[in-house]
């Protein structure tokens, strides 16, 4: 039987977790996030210590602080010390207003995915390359790796914070005979992506100008069609900026029949220019929304029917949207005077839905009236000249409605 192996996520879902911001030296300097992402051992000047940084809450066992860094508890260090001790450094660090122990934990194993061609998609984990290791890190996944012998003993500790997604399984090796079917399929499963690609980015841009040097780099996501999460930046008049997901309407690698994967691709649009995408709370707020609505189908069909609001985490997004809980409420589906509801391409139609972010006070009038109230505050939206637009300065509507 062929090994599982799992990505190994912070669990942004429990309310009112603590948020934490990238580790200080002894110095109080901040330490660049990637020193402890890469991969390898780290050599750094202690002690080291971890401001919070927006608000104190629930601390938790497994937490990923500033971007990507984890974070864990005394309990679940015995567990990587034991049972992955040649693939991991634990760094104690000092919790600010938490004198209970906690350590950076350092993945020191990397394994190269399989090699492809850059229109194969993206790359595949080699598990013949992974060898005895239990924990590590691959190119194309910002996520830890690890078996599912060390998450099994990670959840018998009871660890909270922790998430876990399974990788695709690896295609079984294809008989001797069917090699060259095999590869026709490969090679027209590529043709199909890559024409959906192609007609993407010209339907794009009539929405706006691609910006190319913006484009946020590919990540490999089992959840999505395609395998891989992407997304596009466009230029529009006036100096607003569109972000769009790029692949959910990828064609689903294993069908042979016409496929545009989920039918459907997202769009947050806000009236500023965004000199560094990657670096703005609307990208990580589409970025969140996008992994959801990717990871749960029920999700996809209720954003397909209709108006439809969901909440994700508020880490590192402004305190003006961010709920008593730490939350962000979106509202899907409001309708827009410059932007069509689909779009098509060569294997069907997509749906264009836009992402509005809500106030606090307004998603909470969602949330108290239901349907009633989403399409309520939708048409209001749509109405009033303030559309889908996703800002975190303005004034709520919710008087307008009263």
């Amino acid at each position: 039987m062929s090994k599982r192996y799992f990505e190994l996520t912070d669990d942004l879902h429990i309310p009112e977790r603590w948020d934490l911001d990238a580790p200080l030296d002894a110095r109080g300097q901040q330490l660049a996030e990637s020193l402890f992402t890469a991969g390898e051992p780290v050599t750094c000047e202690g002690p080291l210590s971890l401001p919070l940084r927006a608000y104190d809450g629930v601390a938790l066992d497994f937490t990923e602080a500033g971007v990507g860094i984890p974070v864990v508890s005394a309990r679940l260090a015995a567990v990587f010390a034991e049972r992955a001790p040649r693939d991991t450094q634990l760094l104690p660090v000092q919790v600010e207003a938490h004198p209970e122990p906690f350590f950076l934990l350092v993945c020191t194993r990397r394994v190269e995915p399989e090699k492809k061609s850059p229109r194969a998609g993206p790359p595949r984990l080699d598990v013949t390359r992974v060898g005895d290791a239990q924990v590590f890190r691959a190119r194309g996944w910002q996520t830890l790796l690890v078996t599912e012998e060390l998450k099994q003993a990670l959840e018998a500790v009871g660890g909270t914070g922790l998430r876990f997604w399974e990788l695709p399984a690896a295609p079984s090796p294809a008989p001797a005979t069917s090699t060259g079917a095999a590869a026709e399929a490969r090679r027209q499963a590529r043709e199909r992506h890559e024409q959906a690609r192609v007609a993407r980015v010209d339907f794009w841009r009539t929405l706006g100008v691609v910006d190319e040097q913006a484009r946020i780099p590919l990540v490999n996501h089992g959840e999505w069609p395609g395998r891989r999460q992407a997304w596009r930046v466009l230029r529009r008049a006036a100096g607003s900026t569109l972000l769009v997901t790029d692949g959910l309407s990828d064609p689903f690698p294993e069908s042979e029949a016409p496929s545009v994967g989920f039918g459907l691709e997202l769009l947050l649009e806000t009236d500023s220019e965004m000199k560094e995408v990657h670096k703005n709370w609307p990208l990580q707020l589409l970025q969140r929304v996008g992994d959801e609505l990717a990871r749960s189908e029920p999700v996809r069909e209720a954003v397909k029917a209709g108006p439809f609001c969901l909440d994700v985490s508020g880490k590192r997004m402004p305190t003006l949207l961010v709920t008593q809980e730490g939350r962000v409420g979106v509202l899907f589906g409001v309708e827009s005077g410059t932007l069509p509801g689909h779009f098509t391409l060569p294997e069907g139609d997509v749906r264009l839905v836009t992402v509005k972010a809500l106030l606090p006070a307004e998603f909470a009038y969602v949330m108290e009236r239901g349907a009633e109230g989403r399409e309520q505050l939708a048409r209001y939206f749509a109405s009033s000249g303030e559309e889908h637009l996703s800002r975190a300065r303005r004034k709520s509507v919710l008087p307008m409605l009263r």
